[in-house]
């Protein structure tokens, strides 16, 4: 059989390990296994051990269904859910569950970080301001909570390091998931010792930094072989964040296209584009791009998109595509809190209702919530340009009403890649890379991962647009933001 890579997809719900032959970057297969997810309220957690264990799971599923030798695996790299926070022993075992990047808890401590610098002082620094979401926030939160679990911590690490040093044995991290945590410089390439100090984690707990491109974390031990039933001393790349893995399958990079922004409808919902710039305003992440020196990848992330929209389909009794455009009614779906913008004690708010507002349009104006919500973050990119064709990307890039909201409230042209899995795929892309020595964004490129389908514009509903935003802009800071954070 050809050489194959498999790239790991290690999301907030399940892994996918996508088989993928090494020389047309076709997709020979996909083994899933699911997480569990724990916590009420804020809370969002979820045991390290289960990642490892959906790994080895989704692999086995992978080549079972590929049809694929495990001895014709030529390299191996994960992409993983960014910012969770995981606390480790001196034998690498977790000291307590991960709190995700959706665990809303940390709100006051990340307004206690940005208010100790100023937004535009961590600007200057990472590119991003604290949120609830940042890693940094959370290990503060474990600080003020926990202090027994934070000073027995022997290292910290993302979720995607915790699992590529379970197949390497070594600790290393990746430029672009390291972007994540304020407490990386993006424009240095390095640890900030300044912000570890406010932040009050020691660097010694911290992975070493790999290189951008095509970086080798080392290769499969033979623990690790044993548990995924692959050989021993496969490569093993650095591996990044599921944001920086998605742009690297889209050929997003220095080396391929610029400027070309990225909308993801998953359980949250993203804004992307790899750019030279780096990002000067709160409402966006100034991460780093995993690829190649000197590029970025800004990005703006709400928490609810998908599974929101969806839960109120349930409520209604209706299927998800059963939907009209939501008339005079406004629906904004901020059901777990919202990241941005920055309410991470909302709720969902809904105005405008009439006698004859029918359920389908409560439905629709749940989808316009989430779209417009994202548009609005979509237009902060640097160099932004209005009239340029949207990547659609996510489980919702496969919903027809999805793609018809997106298109009628941008007016845009939307472009919808043949492949679904993109972030497994670009981490595969950066598992040949680590392999061949190559380019990993040129790799993808060659595979054609990104191509697809172009719809032409819509007309623009700018009466909907301006309805959304008028409650958002007026009534949101009222009436969502319920001071006492969860």
């Amino acid at each position: 059989m050809d050489p194959v890579v498999i790239g790991v997809d290690s999301s907030t719900q399940s892994t996918k390990a996508a088989v993928v032959d090494a020389a047309s970057g076709r997709l020979l297969a996909v083994g899933r296994a699911p997480h569990t997810v724990t916590g009420l309220g804020g809370a969002r957690e979820s045991d390290p051990e289960q990642w490892w264990t959906a790994l080895a799971e989704a692999v086995a599923a992978g080549l079972k269904e590929a049809g694929a030798e495990p001895a014709a695996v030529g390299g191996l790299a994960v992409a993983g859910q960014q910012h969770g926070l995981v606390v480790l022993d001196a034998v690498g075992r977790p000291l307590r569950p991960a709190l995700l990047w959706n665990d809303t808890r940390s709100a006051p401590q990340a307004a206690a970080l940005t208010a100790a610098l100023g937004a535009r002082g961590w600007l200057e620094r990472t590119g991003s301001v604290p949120v609830a979401s940042m890693t940094a926030a959370k290990w503060r939160w474990l600080r003020e909570h926990e202090p027994r679990t934070a000073e027995a911590a022997v290292a910290v690490r993302l979720p995607h390091d915790f699992l590529t040093e379970r197949l390497t044995g070594t600790a290393v991290t990746d430029p672009g998931d390291a972007s994540g945590t304020c407490w990386y410089d993006t424009a240095a390439g390095a640890y900030d010792s300044g912000l570890l100090d406010l932040i009050g984690l020691d660097a010694a707990l911290l992975p070493d930094l790999a290189p951008t491109g095509a970086a080798r974390a080392g290769t499969l031990t033979a623990p690790a072989a044993e548990a995924l039933g692959l050989p021993a001393g496969i490569p093993v790349a650095a591996g990044t964040g599921d944001n920086m893995a998605a742009a690297v399958g889209l050929g997003l990079g220095a080396r391929g296209l610029l400027d070309h922004p990225v909308l993801s409808l998953g359980t949250s919902g993203t804004v992307f584009a790899a750019t030279r710039t780096r990002p000067a305003t709160a409402a966006l992440a100034g991460f780093a791009a995993t690829d190649t020196p000197g590029t970025y990848l800004p990005l703006g992330c709400t928490l609810n998109c998908t599974l929101a929209v969806d839960k109120v389909a349930a409520l209604l009794g209706l299927d998800r595509d059963d939907a009209a455009p939501g008339g005079e009614t406004v629906l904004l779906p901020y059901l777990d809190g919202e990241r941005t913008p920055d309410l991470p004690g909302a709720s969902g708010l809904l105005t405008g209702l009439r006698h004859s507002t029918t359920p389908q349009q409560l439905l629709g104006a749940a989808y316009e919530g989430a779209v417009f919500t994202l548009l609005r973050a979509l237009d902060e990119l640097p160099g932004a340009d209005g009239s340029a064709p949207i990547r659609l990307i996510g489980g919702g890039a496969r919903g027809r009403t999805w793609v018809e909201t997106v298109r009628r409230l941008s007016g845009r042209a939307v472009v919808l890649p043949r492949s679904t899995e993109l972030v497994a795929l670009g981490a595969a892309a950066l598992a040949a890379g680590a392999a061949a020595g190559d380019d990993p964004v040129g790799i993808a490129t060659a595979w054609g991962t990104g191509d697809g389908e172009t719809l032409p514009p819509a007309h623009q509903d700018h009466a909907a647009a301006a309805r959304i935003a008028s409650v958002l802009d007026r009534a949101a800071p009222a009436l969502l933001t319920t001071q006492g954070h969860r």
